[in-house]
């Protein structure tokens, strides 16, 4: 648990922040007010997000939230009126008469706009000073910066979050956000729980990067409405939607890469009328390629194919009721291994060593919500989903399937104390998960998991300088028992274009320690589970955390070009971990923590539009993770303590567009391990290397017609050793899950999107 010192200098921390806060308060202008609102579409209700709101004279300008909402200072000496407005949206105007604390907006769609051209050039991440927390706002324009086939090859741009390969046969990639392996981070679709439990590593293939509009990421624990989970952070994807303005009826691209790999991807989005509108999504992926570029006799990637298909529904009821469902299907089939099970026309009578696994996957979701139409600051609304999830999968000789069945519910109701600077939200949720495991087709593993809880959340706004955002939850495991989870999040803000946010919280979680390190799988290592409780899932106490952070963002125009910088400190200290012990090169472990366990992440960033048309992102990110094992505290394995990252993304007035990313990784620790199944070479650090990638596009008919051409891996440097006794995949110290570097040589693909009005 944390200490009393830790507890106390929190303490210090928190009532120092309140008491800017409150001194920025008593300084005020008696004249001033808040005024808070929403800006919705005139046609259909939808929230519009970063629609500008500004004052007249003296103009102030902030942006509209993820839900349409805005809060703005308003001083009844010097402003008048005060205007919303957004992109092929109408503007509205508002005659302040009084000191008026509440204000809606419903903007028209401009059909067609003679003799003006809009001109404007938003950035593709954009990172606000507004929020309680600092969420990175990832447009579809930054996906398209790479190729972008699925989530986990979202982030090649991002900053914030490290990919890698899991393994070397596998083909799964893998992220990391403040040192924390991808399961501790919250993943949602529209705010809906999506990849997690059995899909906490194959789940991020699950959804192609041409199904997403946008994405939202954050760091540190979140709100308290959206579960007790997340440690290290959310990330929030938003799904094309059939109702906006921008988006075509029809998408389609394609994507082929000189390794093998095809994609295809229709995107259907239908406004049937002013109230109904559909989406239909489908994917279709096969990798055909027998591909081993460095020549260990093992395929670089798995061969197989993936289709996904959703399709979801929209309804705006006249009753200010907004309805929502989908459903979506994904099968996936791999087949890796030995080179020569694929090119010996005798491999069926020769055991050599193969990856094989099929899984088949079922979601269903809905929302519904209720806005008062008196009471604009009072709503309701209610989340639900359901996953059927079933996997097999042998790795040579060793088999693994899994199967979960999910349903999850979470009602939401929000009001206001007194005035809009009080904001309080409560509700209630469910989470239940019945998920069987066999391993080695003798281990069984079942478990049925009933999680009733209840949250309530209290927002405390003063003007647009402080805000406060206290959470707490308490819910009830069947196994586990009661527990509760508070979170505080604290903004201020001494100007308009500089912000200073503080957060902690407390995450908890059970892990799924086959589906989350199925990587080790690849190798003749002993899994291994040391356990306390039999009553437990694998005998093992849920993981326990505690995030604690701070961040700055300052926004600023040089040369007429605006600029943004910010810097960001985690501490993630652990009660309680499943630790997995990979110290052995023969066995890997799992045990209940026993001694420390924490993560210092610390990141700066500056974006910058360099010239005209040219932007620049510099970034470097530090990690100190560290477990105790068996007693020694020791840094992570495979974890790299420094990365330094720089994007440029140039594009010309006539549609060419021009992206490259550079990367250096810093020394990562390698386990204890062997590479000629004779000598154990102990545990020792890798050496930094880099990483390039680039692209170009051209667009056509207004940016209708897309082609693009790019390198990743432009020098072609693959990981030395990948998979250790390759040669021998009988031996004891076979090991293809140590994977510290690059684990697929130079890509070369090409592609095209074309959408249709």
């Amino acid at each position: 648990m944390l200490s009393s010192i830790s507890y106390f200098r929190m303490s210090l921390f928190v009532i120092a922040l309140i008491a800017i806060g409150q001194k920025g308060i008593a300084q005020a202008n008696n004249h001033t007010f808040q005024l808070q609102g929403t800006v919705h579409a005139a046609n259909n209700m939808q929230p519009l997000i970063k629609a500008t709101i500004s004052t007249i004279p003296y103009g102030i300008n902030v942006e509209t939230d993820s839900l349409g909402n805005f809060s703005i200072a308003i001083d009844s000496l010097q402003h008048t009126h005060i205007i919303a407005s957004k992109n092929n949206y109408t503007s509205d105007t508002l005659l302040l008469e009084g000191k008026e604390t509440l204000a809606s907006f419903h903007l028209m769609t401009i059909n067609q706009l003679e003799g003006a051209t809009i001109i404007d050039r938003t950035k593709a991440t954009q990172i606000s000073t507004l929020g309680i927390q600092k969420v990175e706002q990832i447009s579809g324009r930054e996906l398209m910066k790479a190729a972008c086939c699925n989530l986990s090859e979202s982030f090649e741009t991002t900053p914030s979050v490290d990919v890698g390969f899991t393994d070397a046969v596998s083909g799964y990639k893998q992220i990391q956000m403040l040192g924390l392996t991808g399961s501790h981070t919250l993943f949602t679709r529209e705010n809906i729980p999506d990849v997690r439990g059995l899909a906490a590593i194959t789940g991020l293939t699950f959804t192609p990067g041409s199904f997403v509009e946008g994405m939202q990421l954050s760091k540190g624990t979140g709100s308290v409405v959206n579960g007790f989970e997340g440690t290290a952070g959310q990330i929030n994807v938003e799904w094309v939607k059939p109702f906006d303005a921008k988006t075509p009826t029809w998408y389609f691209n394609g994507y082929q890469s000189n390794q093998g790999r095809s994609e295809g991807n229709i995107v259907y989005s239908k406004e049937i009328n002013d109230r109904t509108s559909t989406n239909l999504f489908l994917h279709a992926k096969s990798n055909w390629m027998n591909l081993d570029q460095n020549k260990d006799g093992f395929l670089d990637q798995p061969k197989g194919d993936a289709f996904v298909v959703s399709n979801r529904w929209f309804y705006f009821s006249p009753k200010n009721i907004e309805f929502q469902a989908g459903v979506k299907g994904t099968t996936m089939t791999n087949n890796g291994g030995d080179i020569r099970h694929f090119t010996n026309s005798e491999s069926n009578n020769i055991s050599y060593w193969n990856y094989a696994q099929k899984l088949n996957r079922a979601e269903t979701w809905g929302k519904i919500g209720y806005m008062n139409p008196n009471k604009k600051w009072q709503s309701m609304g209610l989340q639900l989903s359901a996953t059927y999830h079933d996997q097999k999968t042998n790795y040579n000789t060793r088999s693994y399937n899994a199967q979960q069945k999910s349903f999850y519910a979470n009602y939401i109701y929000q009001s206001i104390i007194s005035n809009t600077n009080h904001i309080i939200k409560g509700g209630a949720s469910f989470v239940y998960d019945n998920i069987e495991e066999t391993y080695l087709s003798n281990q069984t593993f079942k478990r049925n998991e009933v999680i009733p809880g209840a949250f309530v959340e209290y927002s405390y706004n003063y003007l647009s300088k402080f805000n406060l955002v206290a959470g707490l939850r308490g819910d009830y495991h069947n196994i586990y028992g009661a527990f509760v989870t508070p979170r505080l999040h604290l903004r201020f803000a001494p100007k308009d274009r500089t912000a200073f946010r503080a957060s902690i919280g407390r995450a908890q979680r059970t892990a799924n320690i086959f589906a989350e390190n199925f990587a080790h799988m690849a190798s003749n290592r002993t899994f291994k589970i040391e356990s306390n409780n039999s009553m437990n899932p694998y005998g093992l106490s849920p993981e326990i955390a505690w995030n604690m952070g701070f961040n700055f963002t300052q926004k600023f125009k040089l040369g007429y070009r605006e600029g943004v910088f910010t810097t960001d400190y985690y501490y993630t200290y652990f009660q309680n971990q499943v630790v997995v012990d990979i110290e052995n090169p023969t066995s890997v472990r799992f045990y209940n923590l026993d001694g420390k366990s924490f993560a210092h992440s610390f990141q700066a960033q500056l974006d910058y539009e360099v010239i005209p048309r040219l932007d620049i992102r510099l970034a470097y990110r530090y990690y100190d993770v560290q477990t105790t094992f068996d007693g020694q505290l020791k840094d992570k394995a495979l974890i790299s303590k420094h990365r330094s990252f720089v994007n440029i993304a140039y594009a010309t007035k006539n549609d060419w567009k021009f992206d490259y990313t550079f990367q250096v990784f810093g020394a990562k620790r390698m386990p204890m391990h062997s590479k000629n199944g004779i000598d154990v070479i102990q545990s020792n650090y890798t050496k930094p290397y880099t990483v390039m990638n680039a692209q170009i596009s051209k667009s056509f008919n207004n940016e209708m017609l897309d082609f693009y051409l790019g390198i990743e891996n432009i020098v072609g440097n693959m990981q030395h050793h990948m998979i250790l006794m390759s040669d021998q995949p009988t031996s004891n110290y076979f090991d293809a899950s140590l994977i510290w570097g690059q684990a697929m040589g130079r890509n070369i693909y090409i592609g095209f999107r074309y959408k249709i009005k």
